[in-house]
């Protein structure tokens, strides 16, 4: 139920009016952990993301609890221990599109702005893909998030299993936005 209140007010925060903007219908927010006793990978397919073409906005929700594990352990612990799930149940990404004037076939851009993550607020430079096709828009990304400027403790015994820097994939499929 909280997942279907964050899109309205994350849409109209970023946008005022429809013409250009696009929503996603499908995503894709991997993150990957690789440390010397073992790699660690979780999938999140319940994160959503708005970008408006003409001003360049772009934000994504992620709800924390969602990231799925091969291992039922692990997703426990991710949430109670980790990101505190239930505290802080979700990250977020605010910002601009900064790089682009047209629309081409592909194009690399970057996305400035606040991601908050574990309720710690960073400005951050999020690179990315942008495809254009006749019925949608693709983003993929690809960046580094460093757990100890985000809070997230791990603990000294776990040292060797999880990295202190994990590798975030997002990729959204947009659709045009109609009210």
């Amino acid at each position: 139920m909280k997942r279907l209140f964050i899109l309205p007010i994350l849409i109209s925060i970023c946008f005022s009016s429809f013409a250009q903007k696009f929503i996603s219908d499908q995503s894709r927010i991997r993150f990957y952990s690789s440390a010397p006793v073992e790699d660690i990978e979780a999938i999140n397919e319940q994160s959503k993301s708005v970008i408006d073409l003409e001003s360049g906005a772009f934000a994504f929700t992620v709800p924390s609890n969602q990231f799925q594990f091969k291992k039922k352990l692990m997703q426990e612990h991710f949430n109670e221990n980790y990101m505190e799930s239930e505290k802080f149940p979700k990250s977020t990404f605010t910002g601009k599109v900064k790089n682009w004037d047209e629309l081409k076939d592909e194009e690399k851009i970057f996305a400035s702005g606040e991601l908050t993550i574990h309720g710690v607020t960073k400005t951050v430079d999020i690179p990315a893909t942008l495809i254009t096709q006749t019925d949608r828009l693709i983003v993929d990304g690809v960046f580094p998030i460093a757990l100890a400027e985000y809070k997230i403790k791990i603990p000294k015994a776990l040292f060797y299993n999880i990295a202190d820097t994990v590798k975030v994939t997002v990729h959204f499929e947009y659709k045009p936005f109609v009210k």
